[in-house]
């Protein structure tokens, strides 16, 4: 690496594809991170900005940062300046996990822990930020950092201009991860001509619904060194991440979202530690693409599901076909009529426990079995199920209480509250997942129930966000943000609680659709139901985006069939299925004739493709996607699998067409069509041509609305 007088290197490790640089600031003496690709230390020359220190805090009493920044940004407070940094100490173990560990003290009498965690078991790092009190006194900090990265970018000096894209996910209802590619410029992420003022690009989201508006997600991309760089908090209440520039520098930085952006403090009693929630950051010789999949596939080394999964079952869940009016009848209808088809998960969704459509009913809280609708009990129905050789699956929202349960709804006591009164949220109120009676009570209404009606597998849903925070019992100095924190955290107690006492129980992650989908749950759960979108032309185009943010083995896609459309509409929807795990809805009626024929050959395929779909990485391949209402043009997903799994060697292509559709499509394959590739399988309706010649793959006599799938 080339030698700097501002800049002294203090270690370097590697670990796979990332190095890590730590280097001292000479006049200032804080220590910063670098991540760079490995084989590019040799490039790295930015020394002519501030260094980016560790860890970003401000705690209560010291001055806040200037450069008309309160109100926009926390960091850089005198919390930081008075930071003295400790020289980083790096430790290798057998498994090939390397850790690196800096001490930063504050003299007043506490510190913090920086510890950087690099595994060849993933293409990302974690971060993790402590602070532990040494001191007589407590200490309240309005902001703590999950992470930090500064000198962004490495390689290059000076204002490096119309170089650097910022890349977010935004995310809404049913149209989740939409990437969002920005010049820095264009943010006005640019140093004054004084390098006086801070500016700073704050975003994140409040609440406990963490993807909504935006996803917990950063990415940066130099252009010019084609190096791109991701971070992701994990935590699943409010958070943010910075994007910050006050001199030719650019720096990153994330974690819980602080007092002035989410209403967090927390108080650090003397002999107190505080772990910040994890960061999980990758950098890549490449674009956003290659950087979120590095990020999302973090999560791989924690799975720890039942050996079934290994294979990716297919999963039918009715909802689709009662709306949330599920009843014994329809339930043995349906099993009828899917058992045939390859699916192992049968799940009974929304209205187990009710007589009104879903949408309309809040009797949430008792969990009682509707008499009505299954007037023999859940488990003949489970029975039953089992004997048709699939896994039994049921929907829950345990974490609220519904107002057509007054029982629930008015036992104040177990309630979140701000401002002394329950929140409320249209039907819904929150049990208060810290009071250990109301974990007790809810063991005994969810584990109990699954338990003695032999569930394999529970949905559990999340359908409302407590917002701003809540009051923490017995303690009114607590802030909103952190009671909100605390409150999160112990419903995912309670989730491990659930895998605990039934390990071999399936868990799907559901928060009405995708807005949980935050490697804190996807590490607990198996699966996550992708989105919402149910039935919409634009489900593949979601379905995509997944791949930036969870592992496709973790995505369950929507394909639902109905009675009176044409067969060849299941071309789309099977494909659609085949971006991440196929979970059919529909008609008990429609999975007959033709159609069962296409089902059974696109279940073919599923399987065929399931070692890719589980290991691999995806190229996006078509023109930009303006409107998700009316999508045109058309999308391709190439997934290339993963070498050293079985997956290597093999490529998934995943074509949809939409409004306005070509003819033809050429989709480049490059090196994934070396070697003698062939094509092995195909999946579309007739008509459509199919051809693999130099590289290049040709799909022609494409109309509106296609899905083809080639297995090469």
């Amino acid at each position: 690496m080339k030698e700097h007088n501002m800049r002294t290197m203090l270690q370097q490790v590697t670990v796979g594809e990332t190095t890590a640089i730590y280097r001292r600031d000479d006049e200032s003496g804080t220590v910063e991170l670098l991540l760079v690709p490995a084989g590019r230390t040799t490039d790295v020359t930015r020394d002519d900005c501030a260094a980016e220190p560790l860890v970003q805090a401000k705690i209560v009493g010291d001055d806040y940062p200037f450069g008309f920044s309160q109100g926009r940004t926390m960091r850089n407070s005198q919390t930081v300046t008075r930071m003295e940094f400790g020289r980083p100490r790096v430790f290798a173990d057998d498994d090939g996990t390397t850790t690196v560990t800096t001490r930063i003290d504050d003299p007043r009498g506490w510190h913090y822990e920086h510890v950087l965690t690099m595994t060849t078991k993933s293409p990302a790092v974690e971060i993790h930020t402590s602070v532990v009190n040494d001191s007589a006194e407590a200490v309240t900090f309005e902001m703590l950092s999950s992470f930090t990265l500064g000198s962004i970018s490495p390689f290059a000096t000076g204002l490096d201009a119309e170089n650097l894209t910022l890349h977010r996910l935004r995310s809404t209802w049913s149209a989740e991860g939409r990437l969002l590619s920005q010049p820095v410029e264009d943010l006005q992420l640019e140093p004054s001509w004084q390098r006086f003022s801070a500016n700073s690009v704050r975003f994140g989201s409040v609440g406990s619904f963490p993807v909504r508006e935006w996803v917990p997600f950063v990415g940066l991309t130099d252009g010019r060194a084609g190096v791109t760089w991701a971070a992701a908090t994990t935590h699943a209440s409010s958070w943010q991440i910075e994007v910050y520039r006050r001199d030719d520098g650019l720096s990153l930085s994330g974690g819980i979202a602080d007092r002035e952006f989410g209403q967090w403090k927390h108080t650090v009693r003397p002999g107190e530690r505080f772990d910040a929630p994890k960061a999980v950051v990758a950098v890549v010789a490449g674009g956003v693409d290659e950087a979120a999949q590095a990020v999302a596939a973090n999560v791989r080394q924690y799975l720890d599901v039942p050996e079934s999964e290994n294979h990716l079952p297919i999963i039918f869940n009715e909802f689709c076909s009662t709306w949330g009016v599920p009843t014994e009848k329809s339930v043995l209808e349906q099993l009828d009529a899917v058992k045939a088809l390859g699916v192992e998960y049968f799940v009974i969704d929304a209205g187990w426990f009710d007589d009104a459509a879903f949408e309309s009913a809040s009797r949430f809280g008792k969990w009682e079995v509707s008499p009505a609708a299954f007037p023999h009990g859940l488990k003949p129905v489970v029975d039953a199920i089992h004997d048709a050789g699939l896994k039994a699956g049921i929907w829950f929202e345990f974490e609220v209480a519904g107002r057509q349960e007054p029982d629930c709804f008015n036992k104040t006591a177990w309630l979140l509250k701000r401002d002394g009164l329950p929140i409320t949220s249209g039907n819904r109120r929150w049990w208060d997942m810290r009071n250990p009676e109301v974990r007790d009570y809810l063991a005994h209404k969810v584990i109990d129930m699954l338990r003695d009606n032999g569930f394999d597998y529970m949905k559990v849903d999340y359908n409302d966000t407590i917002g701003i925070g809540c009051e923490t019992p017995g303690q009114p100095e607590m802030s909103l943000g952190e009671g909100l924190y605390d409150q999160v955290q112990a419903s995912q107690d309670f989730f491990r609680r659930i895998r605990e006492e039934l390990p071999d129980l399936m868990i799907e992650i559901c928060a009405s659709g995708g807005h949980r989908l935050v490697q804190s749950f996807m590490e607990i759960g198996a699966m996550a139901s992708f989105s919402d979108a149910h039935e919409c032309d634009y489900i593949p185009v979601v379905a995509a985006n997944m791949h930036r943010m969870i592992l496709p083995r973790q995505s369950q896609i929507w394909a639902v069939v109905r009675d009176d459309d044409p067969a060849d509409k299941l071309y789309y929807q099977i494909c659609s299925g085949l971006l991440g795990r196929l979970c059919f809805s529909g008609d008990a009626n429609a999975f007959s004739g033709e159609k069962n024929d296409i089902i059974n050959d696109g279940v073919a395929l599923y399987h065929a493709a399931a070692p890719i779909i589980d290991y691999g990485e995806s190229a996006w391949h078509g023109p930009a996607m303006r409107s998700y209402n009316h999508p045109r043009g058309w999308q391709a997903i190439v997934r290339r699998g993963e070498a050293g799994t079985s997956a290597d060697g093999r490529v998934l292509v995943v074509l949809h067409t939409f409004h306005d559709a070509p003819n033809t499509v050429e989709i480049p394959l490059g090196d994934a069509a070396s070697n003698g590739a062939a094509i092995a399988d195909e999946f579309h309706r007739n008509g459509v041509d199919v051809t693999l010649a130099d590289g290049t793959l040709t799909i022609g006599g494409l109309r509106d609305f296609d899905g083809v799938a080639v297995l090469l």
